[in-house]
């Protein structure tokens, strides 16, 4: 049998569909199991043992894309596939899930995309407290046993975070970058390794740099073997130098504390928040990645909820989801701030962050 997932887009969207291949190799081991991800988050993917086929494409534009979507169209209609899950339901995905001619294509009951599936499954747009990886979850509610020909639907257990983790296969050859790395930055291996993202993908989710200021510096300041690893997105590179000097410029042996390490791939920041105490940051995709470690985790969580995206993984690990409650105007769709300020974020303390990633210190496993 043969089995087609399809995820395009983000890094943590990726992440949250990573249960999905182990639930299927349990109920059908000899399955083949090919994943169709854009290239951007295909290393969340890369190594993974349940996922014997990766089939990454490229994030292309205009006329260049449609080119690579017929030639991709026509693979996978070679490929023959028994059961296609549309895990994103954009109209690309939706087409492609279409082009392969499964006798099972299943995906979200979008409206004028429905027709391309041959079952779905409902999406209500609101934003409901219900985690991504649970709305994933859903898909395979739909399929119907290929191998007896019978049209009921096998029964599939509910998403659990212990038994049904997130997960991104370690890199060993990212991992010795990062070990190389650590000790050419004076990195020793008593030392407490914080790592900070202070980077979002949109302004709705993004802690303002004061605020991000006041927490590296209130950590250094907890302990002589800090090490704070400042990260962030190819866009905000310009926004984490200002924020690791102002907040240098606070501290003695600020160079020290907070340490200059350069740009990191996906592969390697995977591997360094491994091998780090505890990972701060918002709601974006190095958040999910963190959430496939055993490391910490203090999420900061403006417009969305965590309820829908704190890290599914084993309850035994830390995870601090930090947010303002009471605000009628959480979730959003963000587009717009209808108050005008961000208070979802703005709001959020510097002092709670620090409280929360001092318990997460503390902890051991």
């Amino acid at each position: 049998m043969k089995i087609l997932l399809i995820r395009l887009r983000l890094i943590g969207d990726v992440v949250f569909t990573t249960p999905i291949p182990r639930a299927l190799k349990r109920r059908w081991p000899d399955a083949k199991i090919s994943y169709l991800v854009e290239d951007p988050a295909a290393p969340v993917l890369a190594g993974n043992a349940l996922i014997d086929e990766l089939i990454v494409v490229k994030r292309r534009r205009g006329w260049r894309r449609l080119q690579d979507d017929l030639a991709l169209a026509a693979r996978l209609r070679r490929n023959r596939y028994d059961i296609v899950l549309d895990l994103h339901g954009g109209p690309r995905s939706s087409w492609l899930t279409l082009a392969t001619g499964a006798s099972q294509r299943i995906g979200y009951a979008v409206p004028g995309r429905g027709w391309m599936y041959t079952a779905t499954v409902a999406r209500p747009r609101e934003l409901r407290a219900r985690h991504s990886v649970v709305n994933q979850w859903d898909l395979l509610q739909a399929i119907r046993s290929p191998l007896t020909r019978e049209r009921n639907r096998p029964e599939w257990p509910d998403a659990d975070p212990t038994g049904d983790a997130v997960e991104m296969p370690l890199d060993a050859h990212a991992d010795a970058r990062i070990e190389r790395r650590l000790r050419e930055a004076g990195v020793g291996f008593d030392d407490e390794v914080i790592v900070a993202h202070v980077s979002a993908g949109n302004p709705f989710r993004r802690w303002p740099e004061p605020a991000f200021i006041a927490l590296l510096t209130g950590l250094a300041h907890g302990g002589a073997r800090r090490r704070i690893i400042v990260s962030s997105g190819p866009s905000d590179r310009d926004a984490a130098r200002r924020i690791t000097a102002a907040a240098r410029q606070h501290l003695p042996d600020g160079a020290g504390r907070i340490v200059e390490f350069g740009e990191f791939d996906l592969a390697e920041l995977r591997a360094l928040i491994g091998r780090s105490r505890v990972f701060i940051g918002g709601d974006t995709g190095p958040l999910h990645v963190a959430a496939t470690t055993k490391t910490p985790v203090v999420g900061l969580y403006g417009p969305t909820l965590p309820a829908r995206s704190a890290p599914w993984r084993d309850v035994t690990i830390p995870t601090w989801s930090l947010e303002v409650a009471g605000l009628p105007c959480r979730p959003c769709e963000q587009r717009v701030c209808a108050p005008g300020d961000f208070r979802c974020l703005t709001s959020l303390r510097p002092e709670d962050v620090i409280t929360a990633a001092e318990q997460a210190l503390r902890w051991r496993p």
